[in-house]
Parts: C-alpha cells; structure tokens; sequence
C-alpha cells in the first residue's frame, strides 16, 4: 500500500474538489465522507436533494458534511447549456438541455466549467457511458484523441510500473497505441514526478520478427515520437527487451534510453495488457491500482461497478493528483 498511501499523502489537502454524479449510491456516500475525513477532497454530489439526502438518511450520514448540487437548478442548466455549444456549436440548445439532464453530462460539465477538479463515476454506471460523457464534455488533452486507461502495478520489491491499456481499447491501430503511450507517460509523469520512458511491447524486438501486428507497434512508436518528442518512446520490444538490461544489451545492436530500463509497458492489445496486468498481480503478488481513466483534458476516472468504498477513495485520490 505504500504508493498508494503516497498518493493520498500528498493529496491530502482537501483544496481538490471531485463531483461524483452517483449520489444516492451507498458505496458512492460512504466513499464522500472517507474523502471528507481523511481531507483528500471535497466531494460534490450530483442528483436530485430529496433523493440524495434520503439516501443520506439511511445510510446515517449526516447532510451537512457533504455538498449536493441539484441537478435542476436551472441557473446551472443554462450556464452548462451555453458553454456545451459554445464547444459544439453544432449542438442546438434543445440538446444540450435534453444533455444535461443526463448525471453524468452535468458532472462532466462542471469539471469542464472549472467549478470542481475532477469527476469519478462508475458504481453505477457502464465504462463506456462514462467515456462518453467525458468527451462530449472535457474532451481530450494535447495530442491525444482517443481515452484509454492505466494500472499502477507496485511490485513486492517496490517497484513501480505503469500497464496501459489494460481496461478500454480492444484492439487499438497504431494510432490509438500511440495515444495511449502519450498520455500513459503524461499521467506516469503528473503522478511519480519522474521521467517516464515508456516501451511499446511486441513477440518481436526492433525486427527479430515479421508480421503485420508488428509493424502495427513500430508504427505507433514513430506516431508517439512525433506528438511528444519529448519523451523517450522506444519498441517494438519483447518484454525481457524492455525490463532486463542484460538481455537489451544481447538483442539489441543500437544503444536505448528505454530497454532493459522501462516504467511504463504498452500492450498491443487489451488481450495482451488484461492478461498481463493479473498474471502480475496473482503470480508476482504486485497490487493493482486501476484501471485509471487517461486522455481527457481534465480528470476524469471509472469505477468497477464492483468498486467498495475504499477504492472509490484510492481512485479519487489518483485521480485528483491528475488535475
């Protein structure tokens, strides 16, 4: 638990606010006072009052520990009406109201307007409903113009490595890898406060190997080098390639900042990262933290519909460190 104890060490401020659009959910309520009492963040729940604070009620919480904004007020449907076309002025204002009555694209346009840091969602709600609302609303960061996610895998040594994409993209063209490589390395950066050096893996390293699924990979590392020169983005590498210096040192012919010394892993597919991510978490005994939602111009994180209070709290925490 120690990078996560970090995480909220250095979040715990309680200045961030973080919308969460579930709010009559049991384990969403439980999760804003945990944040309120370990002073991460503010909570703000998104929803009708007389339903919220019955959910209160039951689950003996106090009411005035918590925000609530009413998802009706009318003040708040028109400022988020105007500024949604604003961002699409394709959009007529009867779809941007009928929009807004939608939790999830309200709370999404509070973090857009600025009014809260974050938003996490996800109890109650499909990963793909949550991706959506987050880009019709924040959109996406520089250079990126896909979501993807993250696991935080903390090894038993220690060790801290990024997995992505481990959660959303199926079967991602080199395009999309490219964006998931750029905003793994952006949130590796915001989070760890070091420099991320990120490989892209493969059944091949830089050409032991033919095949199209391979050139897929060396074509998103030229992609990810062109967005974010910056950064140093190297593959296509088997694993033992990325992780182990000794083996870098015999496969490769060309020196690289990346191989044998990687902290960030990019999969080629969600088979791949999926996989990986839990043989590493059961078998190496490394702890999971994820998935973290990436990619949008403010934070915005998911949530398994599994989640219990506790992790509700680590992904508010990671996801506040993001903003």
């Amino acid at each position: 638990m120690a990078i996560l104890d970090n995480f909220i060490k250095k979040v715990s401020s309680g200045e961030k606010k973080i919308v969460l659009p579930e709010g009559t959910d049991e384990r969403i309520l439980q999760a804003a006072v945990l944040l309120n009492e370990k002073n991460i963040a503010k909570p703000v729940l998104v929803g009708t009052p007389e339903e919220i604070e019955k959910s209160l009620v039951k689950s003996g919480i106090k009411r005035d520990i918590i925000e609530i904004v009413n998802i009706n007020d009318s003040g708040l449907i028109n400022e988020f009406a105007k500024l949604y076309q604003k961002q699409r002025p394709n959009v007529s204002e009867k779809i941007a109201l009928r929009l807004l009555k939608k939790p999830l694209i309200f709370a999404g346009m509070m973090v857009a307007s600025g009014k809260v840091d974050a938003m996490v969602a996800g109890a109650a709600s499909t990963t793909a409903d949550v991706i959506q609302a987050a880009a019709l609303t924040v959109g996406y960061q520089k250079n990126v113009s896909s979501s993807s996610s993250f696991f935080i895998m903390e090894m038993p040594d220690g060790k801290i490595f990024f997995y992505a994409d481990c959660a959303v993209n199926i079967s991602p063209s080199s395009e999309i890898l490219a964006d998931i490589g750029v905003a793994t390395a952006a949130s590796y950066r915001k989070l760890m406060q070091d420099e991320p050096l990120v490989a892209f893996l493969s059944f091949s390293s830089k050409g032991s190997a033919s095949h199209p699924d391979v050139d897929k990979v060396v074509r998103a590392v030229e992609i990810a080098k062109q967005r974010d020169p910056g950064t140093a983005y190297d593959g296509e590498f088997q694993v033992d390639t990325a992780l182990s210096e000794a083996v870098a040192r015999r496969k490769l012919k060309e020196p690289s900042r990346v191989a044998g010394r990687a902290n960030i892993l990019i999969f080629p597919d969600l088979d791949a990262g999926n996989i990986a991510y839990k043989i590493t978490q059961y078998l190496a005994g490394a702890k999971a933290y994820g998935p973290v939602l990436q990619g949008f111009a403010k934070p915005v994180s998911d949530l398994s519909r599994g989640a219990k209070p506790e992790d509700i709290v680590a992904v508010a925490a990671i996801t506040c460190l993001l903003s």
